[in-house]
């Protein structure tokens, strides 16, 4: 059985892009995870920091970009997304007033 991952390094940054801009006024917020980090401790991790509800998550594995230098050509590395949904009246002020 896998080791249980701590909450506070389950999330590991806000993905601020138009449309996770457009899906906050839905309700729906976009966090970079862990790799190792499941949908449950995501919900966890996300109730704990930001003191909301959470309806429900969507996890998902973005591909690494593949990148030229000259001749050689490396790929990055694969990341893990998670699109939160809040219960209804809930919401998190990640960037207010900026």
């Amino acid at each position: 059985m896998p080791k249980a991952m701590h909450p506070y390094g389950v999330l590991l940054r806000p993905v601020v892009t138009e449309k996770s801009t457009f899906l906050a006024e839905q309700g729906k917020y976009v966090f970079a995870v862990a790799t190792r980090a499941n949908k449950l401790q995501v919900k966890e991790a996300v109730e704990l920091a930001f003191k909301v509800q959470v309806n429900d998550v969507n996890v998902m594995t973005v591909p690494g970009k593949s990148r030229r230098i000259g001749k050689r050509s490396s790929q990055g590395p694969d990341w893990k997304k998670a699109i939160v949904t809040l219960v209804p009246g809930d919401r998190i002020d990640l960037f207010e007033g900026v």
